[in-house]
This record gives C-alpha cells, sequence and structure tokens, in this order.
C-alpha cells in the first residue's frame, strides 16, 4: 500500500457471506456512504482487498478483509462551530454556493483543526446532518487549495452530495479558473495532457508522469485572456480534478503560476535584469502572496430541481491588484 495513504475504513468478510459487489456490500455496511463513493475510491485506487487494489465491481469473497485508504490521515477531532464570515453567492435547502476567501483551508485536518470552511459552514448550518462530528469532509464533494479563491459548492444533505458527487466523479460539472502564469504563449489556446500522482522525491507535491505509468489520467484546456508579455492571464477548463491539476500542469508546459512556491512560480522566470523589473516583479509578490489561481466559474445540474446552475465570481483584490500593474508596465506606464 502507498506510504502516503491512511486507513479510514477497515472490514472482514464473514465466512459464510455470498458474492456480492464490494460496492454494494460497503454502501450496505457502512453508514453515510454510496456506491458512488465507493466507485470513486476505487477509482482512486483507494480500495484494497486482502491488500491488492481491486475495483468497484470485484466480487468479495469468504474471510476477505477490505480496506479503504484516503490520502489525509482519519481525523480524530470534533468539528467545533466558528462565527467566521464568508461570501455566500446562492443558497436553498439542498446546497450552498461559498467564494472562498484566499487563505483559508477547505477542510480540518492536522494542524488546521480551528478557522476552515467546515467550521464556519458548522456555524451557519448546526441542523444539517453533514456538518457534525466524525464527518470526514462534511457536505464537501470537491475543494481547492487554501491560496487558491474561488467558488464551492457544498451539499446539505446526504442525498444532494452523492448525487454531487456524481457529476464530478462523471465530470459533468464545468469549472473554470483564471491563473496568471509565467511567460507568453505562441498560440492562443490549447490542451494539456498527462497523467498525474504524487512526486516519488516529495509526496507532498504533484508531478506529471508523461509517459502514462503511474498517477491518473488529466486534462486541462487553457485559452488565453490577457498577455503582458513576461506573464500570461490564462482561463483553464478542467475535464478532470486531479490535486494541484492547473498548477502541475503548467508547470510541465514551462508556464508555472505566478508566485507559486510549490511549483517554482515564486521566483523571476521571465523578464529583464533591470533592477527596477526585479523590485516591481517583488512588489507583486507582496500584494497577491500565493500562486495566482482563482476558480472563477462552476457549473452543475441541481440534483434535486434538475436546473442547470452556473455561477460566475469577480476576481479577488490581490489578484486584480496584480493584474492592473502588469497592465501599466506592459503599457510603458509603470516603467
Amino acid at each position: 500500500m502507498s506510504e502516503d495513504l491512511y486507513e479510514h475504513f477497515k472490514i472482514k468478510v464473514d465466512s459464510g457471506q455470498s458474492p456480492v459487489r464490494i460496492d454494494s456490500f460497503l454502501a450496505m455496511k457502512i453508514e453515510n456512504v454510496s456506491r458512488t463513493m465507493i466507485e470513486k475510491a476505487a477509482k482512486a485506487e483507494y480500495l484494497f482487498v486482502n491488500g491488492k487494489n481491486v475495483k468497484a465491481n470485484y466480487k468479495i469473497q469468504p474471510n476477505d478483509e477490505i480496506v479503504i485508504m484516503f490520502d489525509q490521515p482519519k481525523t480524530d477531532y470534533t468539528i467545533v462551530a466558528e462565527d467566521i464570515p464568508l461570501n455566500i453567492v446562492y443558497e436553498d435547502k439542498e446546497l450552498i454556493i461559498v467564494n472562498k476567501e484566499p487563505g483559508m483551508v477547505v477542510h480540518p485536518s492536522y494542524g488546521h483543526n480551528t478557522g476552515t470552511l467546515v467550521n464556519a459552514l458548522a456555524n451557519i448550518l448546526p441542523d444539517s446532518e453533514l456538518f457534525q462530528e466524525d464527518k470526514i469532509r462534511p457536505g464537501l464533494v470537491h475543494r481547492i487549495d487554501k491560496d487558491t479563491s474561488g467558488l464551492l459548492v457544498i451539499a446539505k444533505t446526504e442525498f444532494t452530495k452523492n448525487k454531487l458527487a456524481e457529476q464530478f466523479f462523471n465530470h459533468t460539472t464545468k469549472r473554470r479558473y483564471y491563473a496568471l502564469v509565467w511567460g507568453d504563449f505562441d498560440e492562443d489556446e490549447g490542451i494539456i495532457e498527462g497523467h498525474i500522482g504524487r512526486n516519488p522525491k516529495d509526496r507532498k507535491v504533484m508531478f506529471v508522469f508523461a509517459d502514462g505509468s503511474q498517477g491518473k489520467d488529466a486534462i486541462t484546456h487553457y485559452k488565453v485572456i490577457e498577455r503582458f508579455t513576461y506573464v500570461t492571464l490564462v482561463e483553464c477548463r478542467l475535464e478532470t480534478g486531479r490535486t494541484h491539476q492547473i498548477r502541475i500542469h503548467m508547470k510541465y508546459i514551462g508556464h508555472p503560476l505566478f508566485n507559486d512556491a510549490e511549483y517554482g512560480g515564486n521566483k523571476i522566470l521571465k523578464g529583464t535584469t533591470f533592477t527596477k523589473y526585479k523590485q516591481f516583479v517583488q512588489n507583486c509578490f507582496g500584494i497577491l502572496p500565493r500562486q495566482a489561481l482563482h476558480a472563477k466559474s462552476l457549473g452543475f445540474v441541481h440534483p434535486v430541481t434538475k436546473e442547470e446552475m452556473y455561477f460566475d465570481s469577480e476576481i479577488p483584490d490581490d489578484m486584480a491588484q496584480v493584474l492592473e500593474k502588469w497592465r501599466r508596465y506592459t503599457s510603458g506606464r509603470e516603467l
């Protein structure tokens, strides 16, 4: 089993158990776990039987030992409700859309037990079945990094969570991000393909396995929005939703995100040797002390009403200020 996975569930099958699909079996055995969630775990290679990865259609056998792993330790703390301001874009009985501020961790983890989006949601949704003690990523069907800003959909009920999870699993959601990246592009748009997995030399970051020998398939579509000679604003559309997908895909094609410390974008990678230019870039880093990435829009089908939902958001102030500085600089007004 991979060294960066942590055991969350372990079940020993009875000696008299008849053969049945593992996704059906686990959905009955584990409270608040659906077949869709099991399928997702199997596809992510988090589902093991007798120490080996299995697919969701595996037929369990008597005395099988089933283990479900995840890439984060199992929580052993209570979710504490905290009065933290949130930018709520939309809310109904089934779900809530939040425009997350940069710097906010999405869910509690070791070292981040308080001050997270989940702590804030527990305060405003005290009666929701999904925001109680001992829930793993409660109500969350997707997430964005701590220093990435933008739109997130959160389920209020188990039914809605499962239906939204299906859409993310089947890649039918519509997600667009704005990213400021180093360098200019010869083309106006393109597609990046490359399997993404944990970096063998540093398990905290991701790596592109160009030959597809490891990792999971990942596809990112990008389109140039605005050029600033040394950096470019691009729109990225995800077909898949891998960890750090945009950040590592952009690095892979030679365009790391502006001020992305984990993937080398926090250095001056393009431009002149003039001291004034270096100071200009450092000032931009000071205004935007994070990777320049914003989850700008989100579309999905409402699980209950079946209505096509679409939400768009403004670029946050720190990123907007840096974009304006680049506009002024490349137009000769800040030289």
